[in-house]
């Protein structure tokens, strides 16, 4: 196997596992968020949304610039303007931090009317600081990419959900339990208790920048003995800063595309579903169940999604800069398969055992009964569709990102999520449907989105769509995977034990099948091989 597909797989293969993990551990934060007290995390996802928006809009797009310049500059050798890139880079994410990090304290009350829940607003303060350290965490995970190193990347994602679990979670149970004796309002004690878990984020990703920082020292004598071969002039750093922001930006829209989205549901959805009959409390609990549940849930297997994506723009952007056309062809061919080969078989499962995994993981929480565990149920039937189209999503976006047409990716994005504003309106606030129109939506969304950028691609790839090796044969192992698993269903009682067997047989399944119709080659194994042995 060439090495740039070598290295494609190898970063899927790394940034995908720990990015499962870090999903499942973001699940169980939900259970044991959802244990303290349903209403805590409710209101810590009123809050999540503007931290996200702001993140993205700050360092979005400069990580996968940087990834992309420090990957074009390493393919004509010349490590020094690769490393004046980083150290521009961070000059610039540290400055949007802080200004982001400022302006979250400073509109606290602005922020909080727009949630309509006077208890987010200590949240607001305590997940603010959050965006100028990730944004220094952002630098040097791009650098550290464009070099196709994604295990700093990795690490880095463990910690920051390791940290959450253990930091998030006391504090929020210290917030709501230790002014029991002093704090009679149950809204202000929701408040404490949503501000220790945003405060415990803020405290994990100090931990994990101090990580990389520890990493990058190390590894900083390593770098700097790479002899400089290029001949080019060094470049100066208003060279690179107006550079790096010229490609950024367009990839920082696309990226803050739907963390806006969020933003617009979080003030819409609940005022939507009121016009649609119902009453507050039942509008601020599906909202709960949706944002708390089936998005967590649906994000796990879109963790390879990312997986593929940081993976893909700085090889895609490698063979760019060396004019490799033939290079571009195979790793963009290799994207593709592998967004197929992973979204077709996590849609179908997840789709399929929606009951199953909401019961095994909620079933015995005190705040979930019957209706919200039926509701997260139907909700993530339709809503697991999305993972499919999410995740060839990514992988088109980051090749296209890798072959300098990023607008283009903004474009489709801005429409897609357009369409997901509008249908959002209309179908939240039709009665009968309600939040039940947030997941029909998102798939009009990104079904949208994942054709242009498929049409795209192909063009500027300079390849046909592969409707064998991309659709056919992995889907043809997803939907034997499916007839067994809801065989099995019939079968089987509900319960969490068959619930596993059904996990485990499925994905048995699903390989076998795979590996029966090619959609799995001898190469893909021979790489994780490979890796295994350190290679």
């Amino acid at each position: 196997m060439p090495k740039q597909v070598k290295s494609v797989a190898k970063g899927i293969s790394v940034l995908g596992i720990a990015g499962i993990i870090c999903k499942f551990v973001g699940v169980f934060f939900s259970i044991f968020l959802n244990r303290i007290d349903a209403d805590i995390a409710t209101t810590f996802y009123l809050v999540f949304p503007t931290y996200a928006l702001l993140l993205e809009i700050s360092s979005a797009g400069l990580p996968v610039a940087v990834s992309r310049m420090v990957a074009g500059f390493l393919a004509k050798n010349d490590p020094r303007n690769a490393k004046n890139v980083f150290r521009s880079a961070m000059t610039i994410l540290l400055g949007i931090g802080f200004f982001f990090t400022l302006l979250m304290a400073v509109m606290n009350r602005q922020l909080t009317l727009m949630t309509n829940a006077k208890e987010t607003s200590w949240g607001f303060y305590a997940i603010s600081p959050c965006v100028v350290i990730v944004c220094a965490l952002s630098a040097f995970r791009g650098f550290f990419q464009g070099q196709q190193n994604m295990v700093p990347t990795a690490v880095s994602q463990l910690i920051e959900q390791v940290g959450k679990v253990f930091f998030s979670l006391f504090l929020a149970w210290y917030g709501y339990y230790v002014f029991r004796s002093s704090v009679t309002d149950h809204v202000q004690r929701i408040g404490y208790g949503a501000c220790g878990a945003l405060l415990g984020i803020t405290v994990s990703e100090v931990l994990a920048l101090i990580y990389m920082f520890v990493h990058y020292m190390r590894k900083k004598k390593e770098y700097q003995i790479i002899p400089q071969l290029s001949e080019e002039n060094v470049h100066s750093s208003s060279r690179l800063m107006k550079r790096l922001v010229m490609i950024s930006i367009p990839i920082t829209i696309s990226a803050c595309i739907i963390p806006l989205s969020q933003f617009i549901d979080s003030a819409m959805m609940i005022d939507r579903m009121e016009t649609a009959g119902l009453e507050l409390s039942a509008a601020k609990s599906a909202y709960g169940v949706f944002t708390s549940v089936v998005i967590r849930l649906i994000n796990i297997p879109t963790a390879l999604a990312l997986a593929i994506s940081m993976s893909l723009v700085p090889v895609i952007s490698y063979c760019f800069s060396a004019n490799d056309k033939t290079g571009i062809r195979r790793e963009s061919h290799t994207g593709m398969r592998y967004a197929f080969l992973i979204g077709f078989p996590c849609s179908v499962g997840m789709s399929l055992l929606s009951s199953e995994i909401v019961y095994f993981l909620y079933g015995d929480v005190a705040s979930f009964d019957s209706v919200k565990l039926n509701l997260a149920s139907e909700l993530l039937t339709f809503s697991a569709m999305t993972i499919i189209l999410f995740t060839v999503v990514q992988a088109t976006t980051s090749i296209l990102q890798g072959l300098r047409k990023q607008r283009l990716a903004m474009y489709t994005m801005i429409a897609g999520v357009a369409v997901k504003i509008l249908l959002n309106y209309l179908l939240i606030g039709t009665p009968g449907i309600d939040i039940h129109g947030g997941p029909y939506a998102s798939i009009a969304c990104y079904a949208l989105v994942m054709i242009l950028n498929i049409v795209f691609v192909c063009k500027y790839a300079l390849m046909k769509f592969d409707w064998i090796n991309w659709v056919f044969r992995p889907g043809a192992a997803a939907l034997t995977m499916g007839l067994v698993v809801f065989g099995m269903k019939k079968i089987l009682p509900f319960g969490r034990l068959y619930t596993i067997v059904e996990i485990v047989f499925g994905i048995i399944v699903f390989c076998a099948a795979a590996w029966i119709l090619k959609a799995v080659t001898q190469d893909d194994l021979n790489v994780l091989r490979r890796r295994k042995k350190g290679a």
